[in-house]
Order: C-alpha cells, then structure tokens, then sequence
C-alpha cells in the first residue's frame, strides 16, 4: 500500500488542499512521504489526537525538502529538593526551535523524573503501536545503588536528554501536543494539564478491555507480525546477555583498575630497601602508572560509548513487547466482534459498523508498526555498529599505550645492560 493510499484508509483526505499550502506545510516536518506516512495513520483513532488534514499534512514534507532540524533540547544542571514528604531531583531541560506552532523560539523548564514517566504514558497512550524511547529505570542503574549520588544523577540526566531527543527526532511523536506542553509549560499549567486527562473509571475501563483482549488472544496474527515477534525474543534475549557480561567486565575492570593504583606504589616503596633495583623498580612503578591512567581512560569510554547503548537496548527490548501486546490486542477487539456478528451475539445492527471502524483501526495500528519498526531497526544497527567500533578503537588505543610503555621499559633496560656489559670488558 503505497502512503497516500494508507492515509486514505484512515480517513484522511489531501485533495482539498492546495498545492502550495501543502509544500508550505510540508516543509514543517522532518520525514518523506514515502518512508513514514503510515506512522501518522494511529492519529486517526487517538482521542487525544487531531484527527484533521491539516495536523496530519502538517507532519510531512516532499522528498526533494532537506531534512532540517527545528528542534533541539537539552537536559542539564540537575538540582535536588528536599521537603517534609519527600527528597528528588529537578533537571533544567533548554528547548530552541524555530516551528510556528510554538509560542516562542526558546524554552526553560525544570521537570522531575515523575513529570517524563507521565509524558512516555501520554505517547503511549495516543499512539500504542509506534515504539516510545525507553526511560531509565525509576530507582537503580545498573551497579548503582544510591538514588542520589551524583553518579546516578548524571547518569540519569543523560539517559533523560536522550530520551527527549529520540522523541524530537522521530516523524511522529516529534509533533505530538503533550510533548510540546511538557516542553513549555510552567510546572502549575503542567500539573494542570495532567488533571485533565481520562478519570479513574474510563481508565479503569480500558484497563478491564485490555486484559480481556489480551486473555482471548490473537487467532490470526499476521505472518510479518509474528517474525517481528520471533525477531523480538530472540533479540531481548542476546542484549540482555550482552548487557550482564559487559556489566560484569566493567565491575572486573574497575577492581583490577584499584589494585593498580595501589601496584605502582608498593614498587617505589621496595625501592628504597633495595640499593642496587633502585631505578629498575621505580621505571616498573612508572610503567604500571602510565598503564592505570590508560586503563582508567578506557573504562571511561566504555562507560560512556558501550554500557549506555547496549542498556539502552535491553529497555527499548522491553517497550517492543509492550508494542506487540498493545497491537494484539487492538486485534483482539476486532476478532471478538467478527465472533460475535457470527454468532449473533450482539445487534446486527450495530456489529458491523463497529467493526468497519474497528478494520480501520486496526491498519492503522498496523501500518503505524510497520513503518517505525524499519525506522527502529535502522537506528538499532547504527547505534549497536557505532559502539562497537568506538569500543573496538578504544581497545586499541588502550593495547598499543600499554605495549608502547613496557616495550620502552625493555628497551632501556637492554641499552643499560649492553652499558654496563661494555664497561666490564678490558
């Protein structure tokens, strides 16, 4: 299904708008046509969502546009507060945009780590089969116990500005309304936007259809959906495997890193019981420094290139479930109608508009998966490939600075022995 015809199939309807108000609108978006029209398709049943061929012509631009970037977003300067109920952290998150639907072309707000937990359920819950980024876990980072040191903090922030700027670069989400707000608004207009979301009884009933749905099952998922489902499983099970042994290697590294530190001095120490290995110890002593300020700076690029992606991914391995759970169950509600109209039980009447719309609905969420399953695909490989390069130069850098260091300690000691073996001869 070519993309003009997907978004036909939602509802959507480009003819009545001009040529040159389209390519003006166009240009807003930061995606082609051809790649990632259908991703929009789930506006369509969103509540939360406009529905208009205006918000959705809004979202594309023509391949021949270049694909400029008008969003950008930092996250920074972490700053804890402490109350009588209880202690968290803020992060200043810097928003400059050029976009007309914004108000202003920069932005300064502070949010804390409940505000971004509320904004991934906001996406969610407008578009349940486009794959959110992951969020760090609430409480604990791997290897990391205490909520507040600033290690943990740090490594927070980053993984927070991370995920905003996953959201800012995808061709959907990118445009969604809670993502502006909680981009702009001020902390009491946030708080009441979050008021006005669905009460404690219509989320109580979409939480009822959804297990109901998800106890009946898919009879027919599609062939291409379970291959994803394959690929996912199979793929969860390796990044998480990955992730251990990198977290294990990472912890087995900064031990042998400590008893280093405390290797180097031991030598200068026996060097001064010992008149005649005086300089040999102490050229030892500098070689095991020079070597633990490499080891020291390869685990930091380890830190920084490797373990974050890899984690990454076992999150992201997380949220795919939850993706094919949510389009399965989209499914799910169609199949019990179509049993239901066989069976006659429930109106006739009713039953078969009901699953026309509900048809509808599932090839949008459909399409929707489809599209940013090869978008997520696409950057998994990229980021996966660049780390692993990063790494494997690291590891390079690291083996040659260590070998340069002891072959130079060899080759001072061999010119000393040739020395010394020359003044002996006669």
């Amino acid at each position: 299904m070519t993309p003009e015809a997907s978004l036909r199939s939602c509802g959507n309807r480009f003819e009545e708008i001009s040529l040159n108000r389209r390519k003006r609108l166009f240009i807003t978006g930061s995606f082609s046509a051809e790649e990632d029209a259908s991703l929009m398709d789930m506006n369509s049943f969103s509540p939360m969502m406009p529905t208009s061929p205006l918000s959705m012509i809004n979202q594309i631009k023509f391949e021949d546009e270049p694909d400029l970037k008008d969003l950008f977003i930092t996250v920074d300067e972490p700053e804890s507060h402490v109350t009588t109920i209880e202690t968290f952290v803020t992060y200043r998150i810097i928003t400059k945009t050029s976009r007309g639907e914004f108000d202003s072309s920069e932005f300064e707000v502070r949010r804390r780590y409940q505000d971004f937990l509320w904004l991934k359920g906001k996406l969610e819950e407008a578009h349940p089969t486009l794959i959110i980024p992951p969020l760090p876990e609430k409480f604990m980072v791997k290897g990391m116990v205490e909520r507040f040191n600033d290690d943990f903090i740090e490594t927070r922030r980053k993984a927070l500005h991370k995920f905003l700027n996953r959201i800012a670069d995808h061709p959907t989400l990118t445009f969604n309304e809670d993502f502006k707000i909680f981009l702009t608004a001020q902390a009491w207009e946030l708080s009441s936007h979050k008021k006005q979301g669905p009460g404690l009884l219509s989320r109580m009933g979409q939480t009822v259809r959804a297990v109901a749905s998800s106890m009946r099952g898919v009879k027919n998922r599609p062939e291409e959906f379970m291959q994803m489902n394959n690929f996912i499983e199979l793929f969860s099970q390796k990044i998480n495997l990955i992730d251990k042994i990198s977290q294990r290697i990472y912890k087995e590294e900064r031990e042998y890193f400590d008893e280093m530190k405390e290797y180097g001095p031991v030598h200068i120490l026996w060097s001064a019981s010992e008149e005649d290995l005086v300089d040999i110890l102490k050229d030892v002593a500098s070689c095991i420094d020079r070597c633990c300020k490499a080891t020291e700076k390869r685990m930091s690029g380890l830190a920084e290139a490797l373990l974050p992606v890899v984690h990454e991914y076992v999150l992201y391995s997380e949220m795919l479930m939850g993706v094919m759970k949510r389009r399965d169950q989209i499914q799910a509600e169609l199949d019990s109608k179509v049993e239901a109209l066989t069976y006659k039980k429930a109106d006739a009447d009713l039953l078969p508009e009901e699953i026309g719309k509900l048809e509808d609905k599932v090839e949008c969420a459909n399409n929707a998966l489809k599209a940013d399953w090869e978008r997520w695909k696409q950057n998994m490989q990229n980021d996966i490939k660049l780390a692993f390069t990063d790494m494997a130069e690291e590891n390079i850098h690291y083996y040659e600075q260590c070998l340069a260091t002891w072959e130079s300690f060899l080759t001072s000691q061999t010119n000393l022995h040739l020395e010394e073996a020359s003044e002996d001869k006669p």
